[in-house]
């Protein structure tokens, strides 16, 4: 070998090395997000009762997705955002989330996973009372234990962004529902979450209001390319989304493309 070229094997196999790690980007670009394969779920009502609320539900969400999921009452969606969510384990049935294994988790590890990976947006807002909106905002951060000053500085910019920056020491019972709804977005947000998890985010809303909060959902998902998935009864904001599948008995039964818009 000559002199040339030993001199030229570190460059090689600096690009060697740089090309297998654009590889192995790529691929992790391509994976889903949400990868769900034959989910089931079942509560115990009584020896030798077993009442099945998900019978092999599959699902696969990709990054950047804004997806409905849209179901009458005793549907099961409920019980499938909650698995979603990590609020609670299949009784069987394989569930990866950004990478992770969220059907094999304990307690700790789906608590981690909560708080790093999912925000969640919920119809009764679920904030806490006689704390201020800032406060609101900065909790999930506490609990990742992001320091202080980057914390209220993050929840600040926030709250500016859901246009709650004249609010953030108001506290929720000095806020519409609404406002409260803008402060639970900008919550859900705080530690970039992998998706966002809305369930019937304008359940309590009026019409003008529901406007208000889906376009800040539309925003979120084509100005930041949040994943967003949508559990909701309300077939005209399903529309709106990228994809809507539809939830009967514990199945999903369709699944086709929406207007992935709002227009007017």
């Amino acid at each position: 070998m000559t002199s040339t070229e030993k001199a030229a094997m570190p460059d090689a196999l600096d690009r060697a090395f740089a090309a297998a790690k654009a590889i192995r980007k790529a691929e992790t670009a391509v994976q889903p997000i949400i990868r769900m394969k034959d989910i089931r779920k079942s509560y115990y009502i009584g020896k030798p009762n077993e009442l099945e609320i998900l019978h092999g539900i599959d699902l696969t969400v990709h990054a950047g997705e804004f997806v409905a999921i849209v179901g009458e009452s005793g549907s099961g969606k409920s019980t499938l955002m909650n698995l979603i969510g990590a609020l609670d384990s299949p009784t069987s049935g394989s569930y990866q989330l950004d990478g992770v294994d969220v059907a094999a988790a304990n307690d700790v590890e789906l608590s981690e996973i909560r708080n790093r990976k999912i925000g969640f947006v919920f119809q009764t807002f679920n904030l806490i009372g006689r704390q201020s909106a800032l406060k609101n905002v900065e909790l999930p951060m506490l609990y990742a234990k992001i320091p202080a000053a980057k914390r209220t500085a993050r929840a600040r910019q926030l709250l500016d962004m859901v246009g709650m920056s004249d609010r953030i020491k108001h506290q929720p019972n000095e806020l519409s529902g609404g406002q409260k709804q803008r402060v639970a977005i900008a919550r859900a947000m705080a530690n970039d979450p992998a998706i966002l998890l809305a369930d019937e985010p304008t359940g309590a809303l009026d019409s003008a209001t529901s406007r208000t909060v889906m376009d800040l959902f539309h925003q979120l998902h084509k100005q930041q390319g949040k994943t967003i998935l949508l559990i909701t009864h309300n077939p005209a904001l399903a529309e709106e989304c990228d994809r809507i599948l539809t939830l009967v008995d514990g199945r999903i039964v369709s699944e086709r493309k929406g207007g992935g818009s709002h227009v007017g």
